[in-house]
């Protein structure tokens, strides 16, 4: 593995999907190609990026989406991968075999080889966000990935809400944590709980980049997806994509449209900031056991 660079660029993707994989796919890979002309190592994609968010509701019809691991979109992003030079984190439905099925986040190395996987840990049951139905939570637990360009701590969309998750990432060594999301709005929510919502969510993950001392990557849709059952008002996914850097500083961030986001991330920052601020250093690791319980009574 080739020294890693001190400073990279990264690139993230925020797209609408529809019902049609092949506009979903053509959207990741306008994406992709835009980032890597910018100048881009890395290519973060969102959450379930080839397919509408069909979490909505419940139907074993969908399980249909779910595809190998390796397997088509293995394959593609690999090509992608390979052709534009960059590594490529995505994610997708995995059918590990009949009945059981992931949400997955796949890395592809520069050369367009699957450099490793991670499989969502934290399954959401949530109005319009029913994935209990269709994932298994992970069990490949919290490791991260290495690459040629860091260890990529992935995480997935509801871990973004878990800081246990970012600190066993960074416990494992990771270099950057990336959260490719799908999260959004009900719309029937007023314009102050949506606002709420939002700051929450950004504010969650900035927290994450200041405990850990690492940057972190956060790629989500955007667009309006319908509830086809009509049983709920459908999603309007908010964008808000970002990179923060390892004390929570804000370095780029997108707007409520698709984007391509593009930026450096100082790589040699978070040891000089762990230095000043040693949280790993002073943890009472003696004195955390109750962590482990679900609620002490």
């Amino acid at each position: 593995m080739p020294a890693r660079p001190k400073t990279l660029c990264v690139g993230l993707v925020q797209q609408p999907c529809t019902a049609d994989s092949n506009f979903n796919r053509k959207a990741s890979e306008d994406g992709i190609r835009a980032a890597a002309a910018g100048g881009a190592q890395l290519v973060l994609l969102q959450e379930l990026h080839t397919s509408l968010y069909f979490c909505q509701h419940e139907d074993t019809a969908l399980f249909d989406l779910a595809e190998p691991i390796p397997g088509p979109s293995t394959t593609w992003l690999g090509k992608l991968a390979k052709k534009h030079g960059v590594v490529i984190v995505g994610s997708l439905f995995e059918r590990r075999a009949p009945g059981l099925y992931h949400n997955t986040a796949v890395v592809l190395e520069k050369d367009g080889t699957l450099a490793g996987t991670y499989r969502k840990m934290h399954i959401p049951d949530d109005p319009g966000y029913y994935e209990k139905f269709y994932f298994t939570p992970g069990d490949l637990g919290f490791t991260p990935v290495e690459t040629s360009v860091g260890r990529l701590g992935v995480l997935v969309c509801w871990d973004q809400w878990y800081p246990e998750a970012a600190r066993l990432m960074a416990l494992a060594g990771a270099d950057l944590l990336l959260y490719p999301t799908a999260i959004g709005w009900n719309p029937d929510d007023d314009a102050d709980e949506q606002s709420r919502q939002r700051d929450a969510w950004i504010t969650i993950q900035r927290s994450h980049a200041v405990a850990n001392g690492l940057p972190v990557l956060v790629a989500n849709r955007v667009g309006f997806e319908a509830d086809p059952t009509g049983q709920w008002p459908g999603s309007r996914f908010w964008g808000s994509s970002f990179v923060a850097g390892p004390q929570g500083e804000l370095l780029a961030q997108s707007g409520a449209e698709a984007d391509v986001l593009v930026t450096e991330v100082d790589l040699t920052r978070s040891e000089n900031v762990r230095r000043w601020w040693p949280f790993l250093r002073d943890r009472r690791i003696d004195a955390y056991g109750d962590l482990t319980r679900r609620f002490r009574d």
